[in-house]
């Protein structure tokens, strides 16, 4: 009942930043957990940050640690990735997700996917 649209990516140098945006449709956003995961061409897809319904609560995977934020603002129904210090081993394909579930580090506990918006760290 949720439809996810990325925005924000693009081609930045490494040690450079990007906010990433992905933007829901609907009047549910509130009660939805939200996580962000990347692709990278030939790899899995990998858990990134994820943040509770409320905005209280997040965890990381340990490779971003220190150098992303994941936020939202659900008056605008909308989540934000701040990515600080690429590096291009961050460059892939990245998702954003929403699950049912208070939060989520695992792939097949999102119920709900955007098509992903592409970001490339040059060195």
């Amino acid at each position: 009942q949720v439809q996810l649209v990325e925005s924000g990516g693009g081609l930045v140098q490494a040690g450079g930043s990007l906010r990433l945006s992905c933007a829901a449709s609907g009047r549910s956003f509130n009660s939805y957990g939200m996580g962000w995961f990347r692709q990278a061409p030939g790899k899995e897809r990998e858990f990134v940050a994820t943040i509770s319904r409320d905005g209280d609560n997040t965890v990381y995977t340990d490779s971003v640690k220190a150098r992303f934020t994941i936020s939202r603002d659900n008056a605008k129904n909308t989540v934000y990735l701040q990515m600080n210090s690429l590096k291009p081993e961050d460059t892939a394909v990245y998702y954003c997700a929403a699950t049912y579930y208070y939060t989520g580090t695992k792939s097949y506990e999102y119920d709900y996917w955007g098509q992903g918006t592409q970001v490339t760290v040059s060195s």
